[in-house]
């Protein structure tokens, strides 16, 4: 296997709870991202699922250097971002991009398609002031715009097409890492599957690679080579797509995967759903242990006090004290 181009060590990413207004204490920490080790290869697509709040989107942003690291490593082609100063993180931007989850406010509505796409290309010098509305063009028909619209403004465009505008941005560079934090959930069935089939085809063509972040298993499933399950802010288990959708080992994936509905109506009828009781623990206070113990139906008591490493199991990685026995 080459060396990978993303590597992840032991990320950690808190953020301190204070009370009062005037004299401010801290009363807590909230671990949103809590120790993730994660390596991407060069052209991979790697999906990380999870339900609300176990730390997704806060790990894409950590990975970004949008949000300060509180401890260990984001390691982009042997250079390690998070002992790197502004200016030389700036440089890396270039390498490394990201689509937000909402089209509708990640994009400037004071600013045309053009002055949006035009803009990192003369922020980081890709091409003389001359040459960028054609550069701005080519991004527009690489996602499927035509280019005849780049005067227009944000709010001319359906959801759809402001997800690819966000897409072409990030596309301006040519980077070699991609981050989607949920690029098609908050779009209608039918150009979700347009915005997949696209970012597929770029990801083909332009050697990408690829975090995909969602909640939608069958999504992921569709457009990943590997994926991550993420639970209060650690990963649960790690492998490829189609044998850790089509065979989880962990009980939370088993959870995950047997919510996802068929399109079967016999199938979904008699199938069984695992429902987890209670709700995610606090990630202010989790639990001791194994953090996924209070809703699991296979803990014991070892799992209450013995914390489980990500180790490798049947060819993928999995953080479960039974799952041998699972």
């Amino acid at each position: 296997m080459s060396e990978p181009i993303l590597e992840l060590q032991d990320l950690q990413t808190h953020f301190p709870v204070q009370k009062g207004v005037l004299f401010k204490r801290t009363v807590g920490t909230v671990k949103a991202v809590d120790g993730v080790n994660l390596k991407v290869q060069p052209g991979e697509v790697l999906g990380l699922v999870g339900e609300s709040g176990c730390g997704k989107s806060t790990l894409a942003r950590t990975v970004m250097q949008l949000v300060p690291t509180t401890g260990g490593t984001v390691v982009l082609e042997g250079k390690n971002l998070t002992a790197s100063s502004s200016s030389d993180v700036l440089e890396v931007r270039r390498d490394l991009q990201m689509v937000f989850q909402d089209p509708y406010a990640s994009l400037n509505p004071r600013m045309t398609v053009f002055a949006t796409l035009a803009e990192p290309l003369l922020v980081h010098k890709v091409c003389k002031p001359a040459e960028v509305a054609a550069h701005v063009g080519e991004l527009m028909e690489t996602v499927g715009l035509a280019p005849r619209f780049m005067q227009k403004y944000p709010h001319e465009f359906s959801g759809g097409q402001r997800q690819r505008i966000a897409i072409a941005r990030a596309l301006a560079l040519r980077p070699k890492v991609v981050l989607a934090d949920e690029p098609v959930s908050a779009l209608d069935v039918s150009i979700q599957a347009q915005i997949l089939n696209l970012l597929a085809e770029l990801v083909r063509k332009m050697g990408l690679s690829l975090i995909f972040i969602a909640h939608d298993l069958s999504v992921v499933k569709h457009i990943s080579d590997r994926v991550a399950v993420m639970y209060l802010g650690k990963i649960v288990e790690l492998g490829p797509a189609n044998d850790v959708i089509d065979h989880p080992v962990h009980p939370y994936t088993r959870a995950l995967v047997s919510a996802i509905p068929t399109p079967n109506p016999d199938e979904e009828r008699s199938r069984k759903r695992i429902v987890l009781p209670g709700d995610p623990p606090s990630p202010i206070n989790p639990p001791s242990g194994c953090t996924f113990h209070p809703r699991c139906p296979h803990a014991i008591d070892a799992c209450k006090v013995e914390r489980p490493a990500l180790e490798e199991f049947n060819g993928r990685e999995v953080s479960c004290l039974r799952k041998a026995e699972l």
